[in-house]
């Protein structure tokens, strides 16, 4: 990779980030508030949030259609596609702690972060405690190995 292709990618990356940075905060996506009272269907339902949700996932259906009629990115020499498919365990419960974990805060990863430039303590709270849940989540995940393979260490 040269220096310029590093800084192209560097560049478009950052764009990227700053655009889906905007639409979360646009959305409303990024406040819990709002996140929050589209979970409270018997209550004060906001239903807003599926609006949202529903045009991510029209943008998101074109845009696979028109990249993946491309032999490459235009950044990459080849697609990175997850190849399993497969439901198993770690699937079900890390998307079990995830609907939990949006359901009590109103923040997931993905909107929180735009929202760590406000400097809003529960924004720093979530995000600290979503780093340390990803360390344990590894560390849980090592141990079990270990075990499975009968050779428990710490």
């Amino acid at each position: 990779m040269t220096m310029s292709s590093s800084l192209t990618n560097i560049v478009t990356a950052a764009l990227i980030g700053l655009l889906f940075g905007l639409g979360i905060a646009i959305s409303g996506m990024g406040n819990p508030a709002k996140v929050l009272a589209f979970f409270d269907v018997a209550g004060a339902w906001d239903p807003s949030l599926a609006f949202v949700m529903g045009g991510a996932l029209i943008v998101t259906a074109v845009g696979y259609r028109l990249v993946f009629k491309r032999n490459a990115p235009v950044l990459a020499s080849r697609f990175n596609v997850p190849a399993g498919t497969a439901i198993d365990t770690p699937l079900v419960a890390g998307s079990a702690v995830f609907g939990i974990g949006w359901g009590l805060t109103g923040f997931c990863p993905g909107g929180v972060i735009p929202m760590l430039g406000l400097g809003r303590l529960e924004s720093l709270a979530f995000f600290a405690a979503f780093v340390v849940g990803i360390a344990l989540a590894r560390k849980v995940r090592t141990m079990l190995a270990n075990a499975r393979r009968g050779s428990v260490t710490s």
